[in-house]
């Protein structure tokens, strides 16, 4: 009797975990008979959820007071668990294991967890990513691994992000073993950059690059692609040692590039729309992921245009016709001006040699001047083809922009696209019958209409302008020619030399009044000067005088 007593007295003994059966649940605590002359007490808080507690629910609690004021046994539930668990936690930390846990509560710092006895997860431990929302996480169950056990204190530690990190990684290793090139795998967009997009792999994220998104053009990622996507991608390579995968989306679809030639033939016309315009040229997509280029020179055959965004714009429907292909390089050659018919193939036929042609002067430049023939063709009137005898500096001497004139056609440059024309031309060159018009010894009567140091310029019948040398004006020494003759001034000269091949005539005020005799004597002198002292014959004479203007 005295054994069985002691027993008795130490299984219901303060600290003593018993099994006792549900008699009454109460709003605020359970009443439990664990065998002993008074009922036990359980907080209602320590069941998980009191609504599910029913009457003869068998239970183990922990002793904690066998009496109190009330005469009532005090009991906890959570701290039978506490007590039962601690051993077998003990056991899972040593061995490195997981456990199960309900999230309790959200505390200072993480998450309190219930594993049987309670237990904290740091924030930084909840998920390989950092969570915003902790009460997102309360009432769930989780698999925890136990990182840390303080014993003196009870304290536990636990990681759920760890157990995330390793099935990642048997699970990425897994996806590296099994996947190969040209698999079709499932994914979901989990990050966009500017060069491409990463994707979840369900385990191992790949990247898809900006330009395997689309054969068309893709000017950003973002413009086809949105975070959190699930699509379809076809694995293009696959790096295992430093566990990288290269994907593809236009791979799933044929390449236009393929069958190019068939579809667009050499001298095909097609349509497109301008995508990008650059100096050199303008790119016109003709279907996604086929673009052409039109080069600069492809857009008129006559206007000379320095950029495409002069006569094109962004968006910009456009006709077309293809000039080349090159597959390999996947570049297309088109063209805008094949669409008209070429004015210069009919030039030829249109402006023969000899043709005269009428127009308004369209520009003048240093060398010459434009003429308008028709839109689009313009003949340039070289300065030297302007007059047979006035040597023009520059065609503004005698043209502007806008003056209608007469020329003839010289010769047609197909290759060059160039035509020339002149306007002496329309007139028969004066010194090809020089001899009919002027001999030595004849007096003339002209204006002057240049002045030089050296001489003047005596205008004469034909355009034909002679060169009275300043040693020529009169028979007393004349310092300036200024000082005794004028522009306009109407004077008599004798013909002193005439020298075709300069196309010069020389003349003499002094030698109007000469007989045979002494025009003799003056030729003589003038034909045994030395080259470079004959100022009335030599060209430099001439050049230097085109080179003053009139007063």
């Amino acid at each position: 009797m005295e054994e069985a007593m002691k027993q008795s007295s130490m299984r219901f003994a303060a600290g003593e975990i018993v099994k006792g059966t549900v008699i009454e649940v109460r709003p605020k605590e359970v009443l439990v008979d664990i065998g002993y002359k008074s009922e036990g007490v359980v907080p209602a808080n320590e069941f998980d959820d009191i609504k599910t507690v029913k009457l003869g629910d068998v239970v183990d609690v922990l002793i904690e007071k066998l009496e109190d004021k009330d005469g009532m046994v005090i009991l906890s539930k959570e701290k039978a668990e506490f007590k039962q668990n601690w051993d077998k936690i003990l056991t899972i930390c040593n061995e490195g294991g997981t456990i199960a846990g309900k999230v309790k509560a959200v505390v200072k710092g993480g998450l309190l967890v219930n594993i049987g006895v309670e237990a904290f997860l740091p924030a930084s431990q909840i998920d390989v990513t950092t969570s915003k929302n902790l009460a997102g996480y309360v009432g769930n169950t989780y698999d925890f691994k136990v990182v840390k056990i303080n014993q003196e204190r009870q304290n536990i530690v636990l990681s759920r992000r760890e157990l995330i990190e390793q099935e990642r990684t048997e699970r990425r290793a897994k996806l590296l073993a099994d996947m190969t090139p040209g698999d079709i795998r499932k994914g979901t967009v989990k990050n966009i950059t500017d060069f491409g997009a990463f994707i979840d792999l369900n385990g191992i994220d790949g990247l898809l690059h900006i330009t395997d998104m689309s054969w068309g053009r893709v000017n950003h990622p973002s413009d086809i692609l949105k975070v959190g996507q699930d699509l379809d991608v076809v694995v293009l390579d696959i790096n295992k040692e430093k566990e990288r995968v290269s994907l593809g989306l236009k791979q799933k679809l044929a390449n236009p590039w393929d069958n190019i030639e068939a579809k667009y033939p050499i001298g095909a016309k097609v349509k497109g729309k301008v995508v990008n315009l650059v100096p050199y040229g303008a790119f016109v997509e003709l279907e996604p992921g086929v673009e052409g280029l039109v080069h600069v020179t492809e857009l008129s055959w006559t206007k000379r245009i320095a950029k495409p965004a002069d006569i094109l714009k962004v968006d910009q429907e456009v006709e077309a016709v293809v000039l080349g292909i090159n597959r390999d390089e996947q570049k297309i050659s088109l063209g805008v001006r094949q669409l008209e018919t070429n004015p210069w193939d009919k030039a030829m036929e249109k402006y023969p040699t000899g043709t005269h042609v009428k127009g308004k002067i369209r520009n003048l430049t240093s060398y010459g001047a434009f003429i308008e023939l028709e839109e689009g063709l313009d003949g340039m009137i070289h300065v030297s083809d302007i007059s047979w005898t006035r040597k023009i500096n520059h065609p503004s001497e005698v043209l502007k922009k806008g003056d209608e004139v007469e020329a003839v056609v010289l010769e047609i440059d197909k290759a060059n696209q160039r035509i020339a024309v002149g306007i002496k031309q329309l007139g028969v060159d004066p010194w090809s019958a020089i001899d009919q018009y002027y001999k030595v010894g004849d007096l003339v009567t002209g204006a002057v209409t240049k002045l030089a140091s050296f001489g003047a310029f005596i205008g004469l019948r034909h355009e034909i302008d002679g060169l009275v040398h300043i040693s020529q004006v009169s028979e007393e020494r004349v310092e300036k020619i200024k000082n005794v003759l004028k522009v306009g001034q109407e004077v008599t000269a004798r013909v002193i030399k005439i020298d075709k091949s300069d196309r010069r005539i020389g003349l003499s005020i002094k030698a109007a009044s000469y007989s045979n005799e002494q025009l003799k004597a003056e030729q003589a002198i003038l034909d045994s000067l030395k080259p470079g002292e004959d100022l009335v014959a030599l060209q430099h004479a001439f050049d230097a005088a085109d080179e003053m203007k009139l007063d």
